[in-house]
């Protein structure tokens, strides 16, 4: 027996840090998420897989019409004409009093219900899933404590979304550890709600399979779901299935041979090309990371549209699909840096106070986490702005230094 676990499709989501600087071929990427779920169907009927499972947040939130549930029969109903039976749970984005529009599933397809945990049996299989869908968005409570018994004779899968003891980025959902899983009894867990691929436990496999596209530059990587193969009422093989359309990554690349932001052509170029032929032919969107002591570090710091605008240049010869979703600048100046003059050496020994100053940074971490209040949720992460901290700040003030004495600096001052 062979069954596909899959989780957190986000149909429609934005992808909006890539959308906007997509030009013409915005509507491509807008549909990054739908391509994803079309592959994971491809994949079902070309290799006769038994069964799919989804373990929730099949939607990104509510519909804007009836277009996003007509996509999901479409793909569904295909899965129907090749016999393959669907089970489904609804997580914290697609819960029943977030998606307020409604469609008749096709009958190959059992969505479980909220008000309790159930079980169905998958016809044909000798398999027994056990599942509880959201009713609302915020589950505090464990849904995994009143999950039924395994059936006995048959191959128990337990589906939840749940973000189980916590995970960074995610928030908190139907908590449990995994001794309330184990203790089910069941044959395999099949997680959904975090977004990175996770094996909570080898035996029985415990496993969360990732979501199948990245959404922003938070989720990198490889992207997909997980094909399970059963022998002899056990599980002998999780085969990770990638189908991702856009690739997103971060690159570093070190900056500390280049003395302008011309230099800074040639090491980029090199990581671009690299990138391209990992991603094995999908987009790539690519967030920069400079690093190093650069004598180039005012300059890249303090002139971004110029850097920004060189970087863009070779990510257009590295591909006709490659993005560069945005750039961070991790330099520092050199330990030998050129002097400035008197004038400006006294701007930055008081920026340097500042930021020395336990006082003056608590000033500011409170002035920028005040901001970011202000922003709605799905653009911090997009951005990855989901806060601040010491590391993040000190970034922060380090650029405003660098920009600072960019732009005051003579024409003729070193760069």
């Amino acid at each position: 027996m062979r069954f596909i676990h899959a989780a957190d499709l986000h149909l429609d989501s934005p992808l909006a840090g890539l959308r906007d600087r997509s030009g013409d071929r915005a509507e491509r990427l807008v549909g990054a998420t739908r391509r994803a779920f079309e592959g994971l169907v491809d994949h079902a009927i070309r290799e006769r897989i038994d069964f799919v499972l989804i373990a929730g947040d099949v939607f990104d939130g509510n519909w804007a019409d009836h277009g996003s549930g007509l996509f999901l029969v479409r793909q569904l109903s295909r899965l129907a004409g090749a016999g393959i039976p669907v089970a489904m749970i609804r997580g914290n984005h697609d819960a029943e009093s977030v998606i307020a529009r409604r469609l008749t599933w096709p009958a190959n397809v059992h969505e479980f219900p909220s008000r309790s945990a159930s079980t169905w049996e998958v016809p044909g299989h000798g398999a027994a899933v056990h599942g509880q869908s959201f009713a609302t968005r915020k589950v505090p409570e464990n849904l995994a404590a009143a999950y039924p018994a395994a059936r006995p004779g048959l191959f128990n899968i337990g589906l939840l979304h749940t973000s189980a003891t916590g995970h960074a980025g995610h928030d908190t959902y139907a908590p449990c550890d995994l001794q309330d899983l184990l203790a089910r009894g069941y044959d395999y867990w099949a997680l959904g709600h975090v977004h990175g691929r996770e094996l909570l436990c080898e035996d029985p496999p415990v496993l969360f399979p990732g979501n199948l596209q990245g959404r922003h530059v938070n989720e990198p990587g490889a992207k997909g779901f997980t094909v399970v193969t059963v022998e002899g009422g056990r599980v002998r093989h999780l085969e990770e299935v990638h189908v991702d359309v856009v690739r997103w990554t971060r690159l570093e690349v070190d900056a500390s041979s280049a003395d302008t932001i011309g230099d800074l052509c040639r090491p980029v170029s090199a990581a671009l090309r690299e990138a391209v032929r990992a991603a094995e032919g999908r987009t790539l969107a690519v967030r920069l990371v400079l690093t190093g002591a650069s004598p180039a570090h005012r300059a890249l710091a303090g002139d971004p549209v110029r850097l920004e605008d060189e970087c863009h240049s070779v990510a257009i010869q590295a591909g006709e699909d490659v993005w560069i979703e945005g750039i961070e600048v991790r330099t520092r100046p050199p330990s030998a840096a050129p002097g400035l003059g008197e004038g400006f050496s006294d701007l930055l020994r008081l920026l340097r106070e500042v930021q020395d100053d336990p006082a003056e940074r608590a000033d500011l971490l409170r002035v920028l986490e005040g901001g970011l209040a202000k922003v709605p949720p799905p653009a911090r992460a997009e951005g990855g702005l989901d806060g601040i901290g010491a590391d993040r700040l000190d970034r922060l003030l380090a650029e405003a230094e660098a920009l600072l004495l960019h732009h005051l600096a003579s024409e003729d001052a070193p760069a």
